[in-house]
């Protein structure tokens, strides 16, 4: 009798052991893989201006994390058009933005959560200029930094890029929107509108009515990078887009990407072949991964 009450108190222990093992593995898959099981729906800023196509690749590379990561997901755009500061400002009080693409500051990087892979491989730092088509003559007499320091340039009011122009001694001619940019430009206000190698050739294209045309002998570089932020407390949707990135980084589906977006356009601007000045950053962080070569494209 005495053997029997031992048994089934041994038994009874077992069965307690097993129900608590799978209650722990229940509650482990809860708290670690609640992205399997749930649709995510990302909102995204939607420009300020019509016909802008500088979303069209960032958007295609959330998609390529988002799939990466293995969630079911939907992309959309903001319910209105908006400028960078504002979709910040409603992406940091959590209303209708959850993500947005833009150049990293220690400010930006205090005030948000950034996923440090630069969307571009640094190529957001190297600007060529869009200029009047009557006006190369005045570019093609800049042979130095000072040179093209008495020259005006364009850019906006928020941007990154208008404090680090002015830091390093250019003069800056801010504008409130974007479309107003083109306008200083064709007006003559600016000499020229600095934009990134990449974005530069949608962009003459989407203003072919105004007279303008892409610089050929020069290139402003700073360090920098564009990359994801989203709210300093979503770090779920963080971690999603981070680990997506890692894999398509390792698979070569991201470089696979960038090149069939950008490789022509690399081709046409010629960066080795150009002039170039190499300015400094304040505005870069000192977390700015510059040491992982995977992340960057070496000229």
């Amino acid at each position: 009798m005495e053997v029997s009450i031992e048994h089934t108190r041994a038994r009874f222990k077992r069965i307690c052991i097993q129900k608590w093992r799978r209650t722990l593995i229940s509650m482990l898959l809860l708290l670690w893989l609640p992205a399997a099981w749930a649709k995510v729906t990302v909102t995204y800023m939607r420009p300020d201006a019509d016909g802008d196509d500088r979303n069209r690749y960032p958007v295609k590379v959330l998609e390529l994390a988002l799939k990466k990561a293995g969630v079911e997901f939907e992309l959309q755009p903001s319910k209105s058009q908006m400028a960078q500061s504002r979709a910040l400002m409603q992406m940091a009080q959590g209303v209708d933005i959850d993500v947005v693409w833009t150049m990293t500051s220690k400010e930006r990087e205090e005030n948000y959560l950034p996923i440090r892979i630069p969307l571009e491989k640094g190529l957001l730092g190297w600007r060529i200029f869009l200029i009047q088509s009557n006006s190369a003559a005045k570019f093609a007499s800049v042979k130095t930094l000072d040179d093209l320091k008495k020259l005006q340039a364009g850019q906006g009011h928020d941007w990154p890029d208008t404090e680090i122009l002015r830091a390093n001694g250019l003069k800056v001619q801010a504008s409130p929107n974007y479309d107003g940019i083109f306008k200083m430009l064709e007006a003559g206000r600016i000499d020229y509108f600095p934009r990134s190698a990449l974005e530069i050739w949608g962009e003459i294209k989407s203003h072919a009515k105004m007279g303008l045309e892409i610089e050929k002998t020069v290139v402003l570089q700073y360090p920098t990078a564009e990359y994801f932020f989203v709210n300093k407390h979503n770090t779920k949707l963080a971690e999603l887009i981070e680990s997506g990135l890692q894999l398509a980084l390792k698979d070569g589906s991201f470089d696979k990407l960038f090149m069939e977006e950008y490789g022509d356009f690399l081709k046409s601007a010629n960066l080795k072949g150009r002039t170039r000045f190499l300015i400094n950053n304040p505005l870069l962080p000192a977390q700015t991964p510059l040491n992982d070569k995977k992340l960057w494209l070496d000229f």
